[in-house]
């Protein structure tokens, strides 16, 4: 039996003013500059991304991969948060930073550390990761290596399946300088016209729908691959007949891509959102990528007919647009990539009988099932859960947050099923998911069609929590059965990103669950929940109670924990408290993948809080809270990061896990990540991000995600043989 009066994870009004008089105790004693800046801690994130590619014990396809991934990363930060900045300078909004410095300086800032880390991630490519690949048969080749036969078959290739596709774009007084779309690969050429003797100048796309690198035929176990603009390049006269080509170079523009929305100024949230993703494909350019042998005359012209400044130009060796490397997926040598890795069946939802299906209302009855993916499977979980739903005549109900999904979604695909089977089905979708918006668009119609009740939420909140709620029939009594995770309903992400899930038939959680859908979906105001944590209202006062709680237990002379484990760690509320609890005494340790703007090592502020990040094969996306709570730990799992925009504009949800054997599961998790014996990045009192990944006698350190795939695959094991 559970305890609720424990388990009340709600504040009431009454609380409120005495709380925040407890919670801001201690400020004056806290140093000025006490924190990171976010925007540079970000880019030390992408450092350490680059810092797989240049390993030389991964995997050399993983290498490759992680460049391109580090290239992603970086576009998305442009064209986001360097975006933002500029846009708060231009309008006259701009304040001072989280670390008290103008967002002019900000980006002079930015702009010195991305150049670094651009020429950084081209030396990584041309002088480890290439000569690697070409070590294993795989080769980047130029068109002046290619011999006689291989270029006769390239050109007839560029003739069938290239040259069709290409749109030349002169520049003269009859033709404007054309429009470059963002992200996008081009070459601008400089030629001579052989009749006038005038220069002109034509840009050309390289087209984003064909290979970023062109196959070259060659020996069995030798695999060649040409750059597609090479290859376009080599054949400018097909394009320009008659014409003189005197100079030709890759470039690549970002734009600002970030979308704004007022929602409070439309009727129609959809049609505000398209107009505003047509508007997106225009926003102004924020950086031009070139080659470092593009001429003064030819970049001259384009920072000039781009209004673009000197600081935003990246002068960059080798192939521009890395991202093309997720291309070298399709190569099949397994043996160049992390071996293969199946998820199991969690052990509380494995079938009972050899190729039987399990009853996965049976197996959550019995008791919280936490499930840990990519390690044990999203497909036998969640998507079992709700296709089993969707088929079952006694659930009446299902609701679910979708945030961001897969193209082909079976989750969407069960919420239809289930609508046409007559259930009530109510799905929100955010529709303002940043980079899905579109995608999002698409499922909310198609949902709608089916005759599934759509809602996107809250005006002026994005809802980002991870909910699923079943509402079945048993016996003439109505049972709810819920799933609380940190990750989106997204069965292709779930395979490279870690995440958590309860599953629970706890009627408490199923009753908070009721209230949050219907402030979600009416007019409903929640004032108090029991075992959930719920963002704006009541999230941020329930952490900082929790912390606060441990900073009392040190002063009373009590062991005192704290477990944070997050992407991005930002809040200055919630990092004042984590140095308040470190001053006191409270062991407070943090495990951030991303931004992290709390410093370690502050002298009587910081002494005793740790942080640590972890990459890998799989990207750590869980968020775990633990507290020690005087032998009473409170731990909670869910979809919030400690930022302003979690906790403050969004709607998140945080689930308290009661089952000690689950929270036993999550705290060993968390300190083998914390242990000095696995390889981890750990931040240094400098502010720097330092690699531990070998021992004093070079060995290497404890793999956390290789080790957590030997456990689960040990406990299947141990289930199977009972």
């Amino acid at each position: 039996m559970i305890d609720t009066d424990v388990l009340d994870t709600g504040l009431g009004d009454e609380d409120d003013d005495d709380f925040d008089e407890m919670v801001e105790d201690g400020d004056a004693q806290l140093p000025e500059h006490r924190y990171m800046d976010r925007e540079l801690s970000w880019l030390a994130f992408n450092q350490r991304v680059l810092e797989l590619a240049e390993d030389p014990s991964l995997p050399v396809l993983e290498r490759a991969n992680f460049l391109a991934i580090f290239a992603s990363n970086l576009d998305e930060f442009f064209m986001v948060r360097v975006a933002g900045l500029k846009r708060r300078i231009l309008t006259g909004l701009a304040v001072p930073t989280n670390v008290g410095r103008s967002p002019q300086d900000v980006l002079a800032d930015i702009s010195d550390a991305a150049h670094a880390l651009q020429l950084r991630q081209a030396s990584a490519w041309l002088d480890m990761v290439q000569p690697a690949l070409a070590d294993v048969g795989i080769e980047m080749v130029s068109w002046d290596q290619l011999s006689a036969e291989d270029r006769g078959g390239l050109s007839d290739y560029f003739q069938s399946q290239v040259f069709p596709v290409l749109m030349p774009l002169a520049v003269d007084p009859a033709h404007p300088f054309p429009y470059i779309s963002g992200l996008s690969l081009n070459l601008a050429i400089r030629i001579r016209n052989a009749k006038t003797g005038r220069q002109e100048f034509a840009r050309l796309k390289v087209p984003p729908m064909l290979p970023r690198f062109v196959a070259v035929p060659g020996e069995p176990g030798r695999t060649r691959y040409l750059p597609l603009e090479q290859l376009i390049a080599n054949h400018l006269g097909d394009l320009f007949p008659g014409m003189e080509i005197l100079e030709h170079h890759t470039f690549r523009l970002t734009r600002n891509e970030d979308v704004v929305v007022e929602e409070d100024e439309t009727e129609n949230l959809i049609q505000a959102l398209e107009a505003e993703l047509l508007r997106r494909r225009f926003g102004p350019p924020i950086r031009l990528e070139v080659t470092e042998d593009m001429d003064d005359v030819t970049l001259d012209l384009l920072i000039a007919e781009l209004d673009i400044t000197e600081q935003e130009v990246y002068r960059l060796p080798g192939h521009l647009d890395l991202r093309g490397l997720f291309d070298l997926a399709r190569i099949d040598r397994p043996e160049l990539r992390f071996p293969a890795h199946v998820p199991t069946t969690a052990p509380a939802f494995q079938p009972a009988e050899q190729n039987g299906r399990a009853d996965l209302f049976a197996a959550i009855r019995k008791g919280d099932v936490l499930v840990h993916h990519p390690y044990e499977s999203f497909t036998t979980s969640v998507v079992s859960f709700l296709e089993q739903a969707a088929r079952d005549p006694h659930v009446l109900a299902i609701k679910q947050t979708l945030y961001r999904t897969s193209g082909d979604s079976p989750i969407v695909q069960s919420l239809i099923d289930a609508a046409e089977r007559g259930k009530q089905v109510l799905a929100l979708v955010e529709v303002k998911a940043r980079f899905d918006e579109a995608a999002n668009i698409v499922w909310a119609r198609k949902l709608e069609k089916a005759g599934v009740h759509v809602v996107y939420g809250l005006v002026g909140l994005k809802t980002h929590c991870k909910l699923l709620h079943v509402i079945r029939e048993e016996d003439g009594m109505l049972r709810s059965y819920s799933h609380i995770g940190t990750g989106n309903y997204n069965p292709k992400t779930s395979r490279i990103y870690e995440d958590f899930g309860l599953f629970t038939s706890d009627e408490q959680v199923g009753r908070d669950l009721t209230r949050l859908f219907n402030e979600l979906s009416g007019y409903a105001i929640e004032k108090k929940f029991k075992r959930l944590l719920v963002a704006p209202l009541h999230l941020r006062k329930g952490l900082l109670r929790q912390i606060e709680n441990e900073r009392h237990h040190a002063l009373e002379g009590k062991p005192a924990h704290i477990r944070i484990k997050v992407n991005s760690m930002v809040d200055e509320q919630i990092i004042d408290a984590l140095y308040r609890a470190s001053q006191a005494g409270v062991r407070v340790d943090v495990w951030v993948r991303g931004i992290c703007s709390l410093k370690v090592g502050l002298p009587g502020v910081s002494d005793n809080i740790t942080v640590r990040s972890i990459l890998g094969r799989y990207l750590e996306h869980s968020r775990i809270f633990a507290f020690a709570g005087d032998g009473n730990p409170q731990v909670f799992i869910g979809s919030a990061d400690m930022m302003h925009r979690n906790l403050d504009r969004r709607v998140e949800a945080l689930v308290r896990v009661v089952a000690p054997a689950q929270i036993k599961e999550l705290v060993d998790l968390f300190d083998l990540a914390m242990s000095d014996e696995t390889s981890s990045w750990h931040l240094e009192d400098s502010g720097e991000w330092q690699r531990h990944s070998l021992d004093a006698a070079g060995k290497p350190l404890i793999d956390l995600q290789e080790r957590t795939m030997t456990q689960v695959q040990r406990r299947r094991r141990a289930r199977a043989a009972r």
